[in-house]
């Protein structure tokens, strides 16, 4: 499958050797699992572990590229179709998720309660939580979602919420991302990871700027191709 990785393909696409992968799986650091005494590790959560402890990961690694389809969405078009809001309510995690579902657009035979369930299920096998003060709560297959085009609702929490970060702070940021295929979410998910490394956009997104500037800098950052990642430097410091 596209989506599960052996030990020799995650370490090319960390540009780490396989020694580190190995060392970071038994650490529990790294999410893994066993398919016949081989370790499998799935490609959506590799990512998501590299950006939760700033790794830098080569973003053209992550998708395979089609030639025959259209170029994968950039992060200020799938922030336009999925909007930005502030002052988003709720007390504690699913609260907050729930108000960033209710604001998406979504189209009218999406079902949000199940929408809801999948994204605290998701959450319960490690938070979504980045740190910074920043999550990314999205669906484990984002296959489950029939929607036209990638989104990316950008939500400014009215209070910051206990998330269970991996560096203990509370989030008060929230980017939710639905995606029809995956590799549409994986591209989505290295772009929202290449921009939230990039200082302008961080510092944007940190002052809660308004819409058009949150769009203009998006766009800046699509404008530019990530370069490969050179090896991740003091990653495997405990």
């Amino acid at each position: 499958s596209p989506m599960q990785l052996g030990v020799r393909d995650a370490a090319r696409l960390m540009n780490v050797p396989e020694e580190t992968i190995y060392r970071w799986i038994k650490q529990d650091k790294l999410p893994a699992f066993k398919i016949n005494e081989q370790y499998r590790i799935n490609r959506a959560e590799l990512l998501e572990w590299a950006t939760a402890q700033r790794i830098n990961m080569p973003t053209d690694s992550v998708g395979e590229p089609d030639k025959s389809k259209p170029p994968a969405p950039g992060l200020a078009e799938a922030l336009k179709a999925g909007g930005i809001h502030y002052r988003v309510a709720g007390a504690d995690k699913e609260a907050v998720l729930k108000s960033a579902i209710g604001v998406m657009p979504l189209p009218e035979e999406v079902d949000k309660s199940f929408l809801l369930r999948v994204m605290v299920a998701r959450e319960s096998l490690g938070s979504t939580g980045i740190g910074d003060g920043i999550a990314i709560p999205h669906v484990r297959n984002p296959i489950v979602m029939h929607i036209p085009r990638p989104m990316v609702t950008l939500c400014f929490l009215e209070h910051a919420v206990e998330f269970g970060a991996l560096d203990g702070k509370p989030v008060h940021t929230m980017f939710s991302m639905v995606s029809p295929t995956i590799p549409t979410h994986l591209s989505l998910l290295s772009k929202l990871a290449f921009a939230l490394r990039h200082p302008d956009f961080a510092a944007v997104i940190a002052r809660r700027g308004t819409r058009e500037e949150i769009f203009k800098s998006a766009s800046s950052i699509d404008g530019r191709v990530p370069r490969a990642a050179a090896p991740a430097e003091g990653a495997d410091e405990t």
